[in-house]
């Protein structure tokens, strides 16, 4: 996804959730030993936030849901405009696994997503499931599938796209403040 969001001048790096501490809870800051609140600040500084996630029992996973629960928070918080702070960005949702259920992981992430005030634009779900049961990841199996590839390709061109537009052409505060 990086890849492809390079070939537009986007530049960007992988933050892995998982690495982190993401208490539990629906604020901005769970309290000691919470390290939500260094990602929230990368996630406001972004113009575009990528969502990923492996598939586990047709479901994201419960990291990506925690990171979704904790962004819960910005429906209650104003920008300096007034408006939820996920405001004028846009959000995709990429998803892996060797099991069926990535349409359904990646509607419930882009739901949750939009409902909290990103911008989703079209055609920005990139999934690779490969064969059912254990088998290569797409990194793997030398990212050769003509159908993601091309998913990815048209997710990176409408990313930019829209946050290009929303950059240029702000969401106005009237009517959009809590």
């Amino acid at each position: 996804m990086l890849e492809a969001l390079g070939r537009y001048d986007a530049e960007g790096d992988i933050v892995r959730a998982v690495d982190f501490n993401i208490k539990p809870g629906v604020s901005s800051d769970e309290g000691e030993g919470d390290d939500w609140p260094e990602l929230r600040k990368r996630v406001i500084a972004a113009d575009i936030l990528l969502l990923g996630s492996p598939i586990w029992l047709g479901q994201p996973s419960s990291v990506s849901k925690r990171v979704l629960e904790r962004m819960d928070a910005f429906l209650g918080e104003k920008d300096e405009r007034g408006r939820m702070p996920s405001y004028g960005k846009v959000a995709v949702a990429v998803v892996t696994g060797n099991e069926d259920g990535a349409k359904h992981a990646a509607s419930s992430i882009l739901y949750g997503l939009s409902h909290i005030g990103f911008t989703i634009p079209p055609n920005v779900d990139a999934y690779w499931v490969g064969e059912a049961g254990p088998g290569d990841s797409y990194m793997d199996a030398g990212r050769d599938n003509e159908f993601t590839k091309s998913a990815i390709e048209r997710l990176a061109y409408n990313t930019y796209h829209f946050a290009g537009l929303l950059k240029n052409n702000p969401i106005p505060a009237e009517g959009n403040t809590l």
